[in-house]
C-alpha cells in the first residue's frame, strides 16, 4: 500500500489551500497573537512603574522599635522640713522673773524649769484662804449639830455649806496662782530662743521661751490635684535636702481639703532625726513612691503636637502609615522622657515626625534603641 505518499499529498494540498485561499484569515490570526504577546510584554513594565511610583510617594522617616518597661511612678514635690512640735511657752500671770535665763540651743527635758516668777503676796493669800476654809468647816459642823437638835434652821445650815464651798474654791485658786509662777518645758526638745531675762516683767501672754522638737521631723509639701490619688498613707518617700543630705520616711498625713488658692493638697512625711542633723525650715526635693506603670523611654525630640494641640508621638502602624498617640509625661530625665499611653511595643518616629500627619504612608528606616 502506498499510504505515505497519499498522506503527504493531502498535507501539501491543505497547506497550499491555507496559503492561497485563506491567506487573509491566516495573516489576521498571526497579527492577533503578536499583539497579545506585545500587550503582555508591555503590561509587566507598566505594573513595575506603578509600584516604583508608589514607593517613591512614601515619606522617608527614621523610627525606633520601643518596648514598654515598668517604672516606679513617683510623685515629685518640692517642700521643706518642719519641726514635729513647736511651742511658744507663755506666762499665765503677772510677775517678775527671778530665775537665770537659759540660752537658745540648750537641750531641755519635759518638766525642766524655764522661767520662775516672784510669788509676791501669793503665799500669804493662800494662807488666808486656808484659814477661811478651816473656819468655814467649823461653822458648818456647828450648824449641822444644831440643825439635828432642832436649834438651827435649814437656812443657816445651807449658808454654812455655801461658805465652806466658797472657801475651798479660794484655796484652789490661790494654789493654782502659785502654780503659774513656775513655767516648765512641755516636752523634750531644744530652746529656739533665750528664755525671759532675770528681772523682766511678764504678764499673761508674755513669752517665756520657744521649745521645738526635731526628733522626729516632718517634710511638708503640696500635691497637685491631678496626682493626689497616687499618694497613699504609709507610702515610702525619699527626699534630698538643700545640703545634699538624703533622707527617707513615710507619709503620715494627706489633706482631704485642697488649698483654695493653689488647688493643692498638703502632705506630711515623718522622718527620723536622732542626731538632729536636719534643721527646721530646710528646702527639700521630695519623691513619694506610688504604684509602678508601663512606660516608654524616648528622646524628648520625639514629642510633637497634633492638629488639636495635644502632646503625643507619631508611630509607624502595621500598614506602614502614620498613627498619632496622645501620651502622658511620667518622668523627665537627662537622657530622655518616660511616656505613658502607648501600646506595649511601638515603632516610634524620631526623625521626620513633624513632616507627616496621621494616615500618611511612610518608608521607615530603623535605628537601635538606646537603653
Amino acid at each position: 500500500m502506498r499510504i505515505v505518499p497519499i498522506l503527504t499529498a493531502v498535507a501539501v494540498t491543505a497547506s497550499l489551500y491555507m496559503v492561497v485561499i485563506e491567506r487573509d484569515d491566516l495573516m489576521a490570526f498571526a497579527r492577533g497573537e503578536d499583539a497579545s504577546e506585545a500587550a503582555e510584554a508591555g503590561a509587566a513594565p507598566a505594573a513595575g512603574e506603578k509600584l516604583a511610583q508608589a514607593e517613591e510617594a512614601r515619606v522617608g522617616v527614621v523610627a525606633i522599635q520601643s518596648k514598654a518597661r515598668t517604672i516606679g511612678n513617683a510623685v515629685i514635690l518640692r517642700g521643706q522640713t518642719q519641726a514635729i512640735r513647736q511651742v511658744e511657752v507663755r506666762a499665765e500671770t503677772t510677775s517678775t522673773v527671778i530665775s537665770e535665763p537659759l540660752r537658745k540651743g540648750a537641750h531641755v527635758k519635759k518638766g525642766d524649769l524655764l522661767c520662775e516668777l516672784d510669788p509676791g503676796t501669793r503665799n500669804a493669800s493662800l494662807l488666808q484662804a486656808q484659814a477661811q476654809l478651816k473656819e468655814a468647816k467649823i461653822n458648818l459642823t456647828a450648824a449641822a449639830k444644831l440643825s439635828e437638835g432642832g436649834y438651827a434652821s435649814e437656812t443657816r445650815l445651807a449658808a454654812a455649806e455655801a461658805a465652806e464651798r466658797s472657801a475651798q474654791a479660794a484655796v484652789a485658786a490661790a494654789e493654782r496662782e502659785i502654780g503659774h509662777l513656775t513655767i516648765t518645758a512641755p516636752f523634750d526638745g531644744l530652746l529656739e530662743s533665750d528664755t525671759a531675762e532675770l528681772g523682766s516683767l511678764l504678764q499673761p501672754g508674755s513669752l517665756c521661751g520657744t521649745v521645738i522638737q526635731l526628733n522626729t521631723i516632718k517634710l511638708v509639701g503640696y500635691v497637685p490635684e491631678a496626682e493626689v490619688n497616687k499618694v497613699a498613707l504609709g507610702a515610702i518617700a525619699q527626699a534630698e535636702l538643700s545640703t545634699g543630705q538624703q533622707v527617707q520616711g513615710e507619709v503620715t498625713f494627706l489633706s482631704r481639703s485642697a488649698d483654695p488658692t493653689t488647688r493643692t493638697f498638703e502632705v506630711e512625711i515623718t522622718v527620723p532625726n536622732p542626731d538632729l542633723s536636719i534643721r527646721d525650715g530646710q528646702t527639700a526635693d521630695i519623691a513619694i513612691s506610688s504604684a509602678g506603670a508601663l512606660a516608654h523611654r524616648l528622646p524628648q525630640s520625639a514629642l510633637t503636637l497634633n492638629n488639636e494641640g495635644r502632646l503625643g508621638v507619631r508611630v509607624v502602624g502595621s500598614d506602614s502609615t502614620v498613627v498619632f498617640y496622645p501620651v502622658q509625661l511620667l518622668r523627665d530625665e537627662a537622657d530622655g522622657v518616660w511616656l505613658g499611653g502607648l501600646p506595649e511595643t511601638a515603632d516610634v518616629i524620631v526623625v521626620g515626625q513633624d513632616f507627616v500627619t496621621e494616615g500618611v504612608a511612610v518608608a521607615a528606616t530603623y535605628r537601635e534603641t538606646e537603653q
